[in-house]
């Protein structure tokens, strides 16, 4: 693996020229492309790198594959730290450990707790939304399924009424992106419909719902599937359940975690098969332990002890259930190139374009494209990160920069 180092934020460098690298755009892999940047975005792109010497800074990236910032729409802490903190300081932790792996675009993920609790974080967060550290908020419970909790405590759930909603939305002061819920439960279809007619992503999961009942979500404006086949119904032969509703309606997105923990790669390839690259967020559904050692770490108000990478719950009535994850989203693009399958241009719409379009930041990152914001990725001929973008500053300074 190439030697990398971690940057300070720093000003503007000016106009750096990117030279010689493999350049993922929309239309597919260009080789020994040029990528300017100046004013923290992205000029001009060459399909082929140009024979006159190049005006600015100039990195030789020959031998790399230079993709855009990943964009994780469902994560919930990193680095030791939790969004679920109400600490800034924490919260911003969280936020600098995923953009070293990568994500230079993420929303903030919380954990059920008491309305009163997940208001308070909801305002500390709608701050680094304004600041634009994040991208919004996506509230994961507390209107889930008592029987799909997984790493959600039990006592803390609620039914979705539509009045409890709304006051989520009302703390997160415009900045929240997408809540998960059952829409089985009572009020589920009324929430549905009220998210929808906000613009906030009504998300289906941790649900024990039926079929019909995904089916009618899906009329009522559900349009993204939470970590699908984890924490629903297994597919059945006679109960084909949310998993078939929400993969056969072009309107949904699935999200999927591929940290080869939470889904076998076939039934990852399936995903990706049934539904297309188009409609698959890869997300990371991270805890605090990502990108640190195994060990004991918080996940909301729960203990999770982290062994071999693998995060599960400690104890209480949910104990051994798996918490979340402790992927980053560049070892998930590596494993989606080198154990899944996925060609580049899959990997880059799962992890970059796709999430992006969905949360409505596409008209400046998710591909690199002229005028767009320069977040990027650099990896090496093996996909291992040597480099981060963000907004035209190094984060991670390939070797030699």
């Amino acid at each position: 693996m190439a030697q990398q180092q971690s940057a300070q934020r720093s000003p503007d460098p000016g106009r750096t020229v990117l030279t010689g690298a493999r350049i993922a755009r929309p239309s597919g892999v260009v080789e020994r492309g040029r990528i300017t940047v100046e004013g923290g975005r992205i000029g001009d792109i060459h399909s082929r790198d140009l024979d006159e010497a190049a005006s600015g800074r100039v990195v030789d990236l020959s031998g790399h594959l230079v993709v855009p910032g990943f964009v994780d729409m469902h994560v919930h802490g990193g680095g030791g730290g939790s969004f679920s903190s109400a600490d800034p300081e924490e919260c911003m932790t969280v936020v600098e450990t995923h953009r070293r792996h990568g994500t230079t675009s993420m929303l903030a993920s919380t954990v059920t707790g008491e309305l009163a609790d997940l208001a308070r974080q909801a305002a500390v967060l709608a701050e680094l939304v304004q600041q634009g550290e994040l991208a919004g908020i996506h509230f994961e419970g507390p209107f889930i399924s008592a029987h799909r909790c997984g790493a959600h405590q039990p006592e803390l759930l609620r039914d979705p009424d539509p009045a409890d909603v709304r006051k989520l939305l009302d703390a997160a002061r415009g900045t929240a992106s997408m809540v998960t819920l059952a829409p089985e439960l009572p009020g589920g279809m009324e929430s549905v419909r009220l998210l929808a007619d906000a613009g906030v992503l009504a998300a289906v999961g941790h649900t024990d719902s039926t079929y019909d009942a995904t089916r009618r979500a899906i009329e009522a404006g559900a349009t993204v599937a939470t970590h699908l086949f984890n924490a629903m119904p297994a597919l059945g032969h006679r109960a084909p359940g949310p998993v078939t509703a929400l993969l056969e309606d072009e309107r949904i997105t699935v999200e999927l975690i591929n940290d080869g923990t939470h889904l076998h790669p076939a039934i990852l390839q399936l995903a990706v098969r049934e539904a297309g690259a188009g409609r698959v967020a890869f997300i990371t559904d991270a805890m605090g332990a990502a990108g640190m050692s195994d060990g004991m770490y918080p996940l909301g108000p729960m203990q999770v002890e982290v062994k071999d990478g693998v995060a599960r719950i400690s104890d209480g009535p949910t104990a051994g259930s798996i918490a979340g994850s402790t992927l980053t989203l560049d070892r998930a693009f590596r494993r989606a190139v080198t154990v899944d399958g996925l060609t580049v241009d899959q990997a880059v719409q799962a992890l970059s374009a796709t999430p992006a379009r969905l949360l409505g930041i596409d008209g400046r990152t998710g591909s690199l494209e002229t005028g767009k914001d320069a977040d990027l990725v650099v990896l090496d001929a093996a996909y291992d990160l040597v480099g981060v973008m963000r907004r035209g500053e190094w984060v991670v300074r390939p070797a030699g920069v």
